[in-house]
């Protein structure tokens, strides 16, 4: 059993096709999704995936989307994290964090995962965490606000160090498409010293095709050939791999409801 620990299956690049996308899915083994939400408007859409047995779901405020997050959308995000006991589970705070590359509005940024991080605590839940060019940066504002439920760094591509200092935070490293590509060198050597509990397999879907899909919709099928590449780098079998995230997507997200095959 796999399962793809992060993807935007509420996007609209899944609308005309999503009951074949999961068909995919399962037919590769991949048994169980987990959506993160990216904006308020479309909480619902996510909400409603997290209806079906094949999916779990987190909510969050994207920093890509700063510029559409209304000043009372923290509220809305505290409020549904208050009554997430009603209506579909709701596993993580997600997606939140830091993108560097857009300096414009850092400051902005940091003000609103800071805030999420801040709601992961008062809940305690797991953080999903978006962070690109900022891992130093990242690491030191969650050792000083210490959220007790740790997270996933969704989309690692840092170094061995910086994967060790989420890792004794409590978190635990996304790997995806970024790693199946031959230049990402560093990655692979991260991805070689990592403990068998410090990684959970994603896809990112439809963003971060694996190599050999260069300017194709992603999809949550390809958590295997992700999984593949970890087994290849780690010199382990690939059912071992398997089996390593999903047990850690379990303990992490608390999905041990699900069916072991």
């Amino acid at each position: 059993m796999l399962i793809d620990a992060h993807c935007h299956l509420d996007f609209p690049d899944f609308d005309a096709d999503r009951e074949a996308v999961l068909a995919r899915a399962h037919a590769a083994g991949v048994k169980h999704i987990v959506v993160p939400g990216t904006t308020r408007a479309r909480w619902p859409g996510v909400l409603a995936l997290g209806r079906r047995d094949d999916v779990s779901v987190c909510l969050g405020l994207h920093p890509y989307f700063i510029d559409e997050h209304g000043d009372d959308d923290l509220d809305a995000l505290a409020d549904a994290l208050a009554a997430r006991s009603v209506g579909p589970p709701i596993v993580a705070v997600g997606e939140c964090g830091v993108d560097g590359r857009l300096a414009e509005t850092l400051d902005a940024q940091w003000r609103l995962f800071e805030a999420q991080v801040r709601l992961a605590k008062a809940h305690h839940l797991p953080l999903v965490i978006h962070c690109v060019r900022v891992n130093d940066e990242v690491a030191k504002r969650l050792r000083e606000l210490a959220p007790p439920a740790g997270g996933l760094i969704h989309a690692f591509a840092g170094s061995p160090q910086q994967a060790r200092r989420f890792i004794d935070l409590g978190f635990v490293v996304g790997l995806g498409g970024a790693l199946t590509h031959e230049r990402a060198q560093r990655l692979h050597r991260s991805v070689a010293s990592l403990p068998d509990d410090g990684y959970v397999l994603e896809t990112d879907s439809p963003d971060m095709p694996p190599a050999g899909h260069r300017g194709e919709r992603n999809e949550p099928a390809r958590v295997l050939e992700v999984c593949h590449q970890v087994a290849r780098l780690r010199g382990q079998s690939v059912a071992r791999v398997a089996a390593d995230s999903t047990a850690t997507v379990r303990r992490l997200f608390g999905l041990e409801r699900l069916p072991r095959g």
